[in-house]
């Protein structure tokens, strides 16, 4: 047989069976069916449901090809970064600890922006080392009172636990979400909702590691094949449903710059959770100097700009905020904490004002 009719009935055959797996089944890095799991559903641009957000497939611009050895280079010259950016930690006493609560069981402290919740692997100066020094705990090991943590430029009210029993019954209170935490921040340009809730799925960014983007069916499938032992776990994790809920405080000018004071809810809580939601809204945090304005992270949230909503802070402006607060803290505070005390089970809850 001549190789022409070869070649059209194999590109013939693999077609149909290319638009049987589609049909069949959802994509997942592992290969595995995700047709049970939550995933944004194909053929959905970014839809502005206001006050609601969902987003999809069409919103996004993904390599065709990716290298196992590239993301290995890009996560490890970023990792090398984030090192040296840890270092200067600003060093924090026991004496100068803001301490908004404390009984023999907790404490709550009300965290400066600059400084680490914890001290890393090569011990930075950090603010659970300043707990640990002035107050101790059962088991004398200072990692077992981290409950939760902030990252280094958010500001606001963090918890540790002092005793084994609170340090168990925390975890398991954040981890059936039991404990409600509500932050205060400026993001550029004037929000048109005065209350709403952005609902887009997290993944790690393969083209931007350690750093997190919104989730796509294409950005999962662009993971095929990739070998978890090569690119590591987390790059190839199941997308995250992620919420964030919002209400405007009020709509203010930042040396004559348009700027929103949000109060938000994270009530999926998930690893730079506020910071992506705002930026792929178009409202990214003031200050915000990995998903802001000429960030090391993907802008947008990793969306393209046609699929932000219309009231979304232009890239003019967000560029003329950036250079007005370049090399200020980030604009994100843990205003309040509500929770249920681990030993006495009484309600709890604190609160401390921005301090921008």
């Amino acid at each position: 047989m001549p190789w022409t009719p070869v070649i059209i009935m194999a590109a013939a055959l693999f077609a149909v069976t290319f638009v049987h797996i589609q049909h069949a089944t959802a994509f997942s890095p592992s290969g595995l069916n995700l047709q049970q799991q939550p995933m944004v559903r194909p053929h959905h641009h970014l839809m502005v449901q206001h006050p609601r957000y969902l987003t999809s497939t069409a919103s996004t611009k993904t390599a065709l090809f990716l290298s196992s050895s590239d993301i290995q280079a890009k996560l490890k010259a970023q990792m090398a970064k984030l090192q040296e950016r840890d270092r200067s930690s600003r060093e924090i006493s026991p004496d100068e600890l803001d301490v908004v609560y404390e009984d023999e069981h907790i404490v709550v402290v009300n965290k400066p922006s600059g400084v680490l919740t914890v001290p890393g692997k090569v011990d930075n100066p950090s603010l659970n080392k300043a707990v640990f020094d002035r107050f101790g705990c059962e088991s004398n090991r200072m990692d077992k009172m981290v409950v939760h943590r902030l990252g280094m430029d958010t500001s606001g009210l963090i918890m540790f636990a002092r005793t084994n029993a609170a340090l168990r019954a925390l975890n398991s209170l954040f981890r059936t979400r039991k404990v409600t935490r509500k932050y205060e921040a400026l993001v550029c340009g004037h929000v048109a909702n005065d209350s709403g809730v952005i609902d887009l799925p997290l993944m790690r960014d393969y083209e931007c590691p350690p750093y997190m983007r919104v989730s796509t069916d294409e950005c999962q499938r662009a993971l095929l094949g990739l070998d978890p032992e090569e690119v590591g776990k987390k790059i190839l994790e199941s997308p995250k449903p992620s919420t964030t809920e919002y209400e405007v405080i009020a709509r203010e000018d930042l040396d004559g710059k348009d700027v929103t004071r949000l109060a938000l809810t994270s009530v999926s809580g998930r690893t730079h959770q506020l910071n992506v939601h705002c930026a792929a809204v178009g409202h990214p945090i003031v200050g915000d100097s990995v998903y802001g304005y000429g960030g090391e992270a993907a802008m947008n949230g990793g969306l393209e700009e046609s699929s932000i909503p219309e009231d979304r802070a232009s890239e003019d402006l967000q560029k003329e905020i950036a250079d007005a607060v370049a090399g200020k803290p980030m604009c994100v505070h843990a205003k309040s904490i509500s929770f249920e005390h681990p030993s006495t089970r009484e309600k709890l809850s604190f609160e401390c004002a921005a301090p921008f």
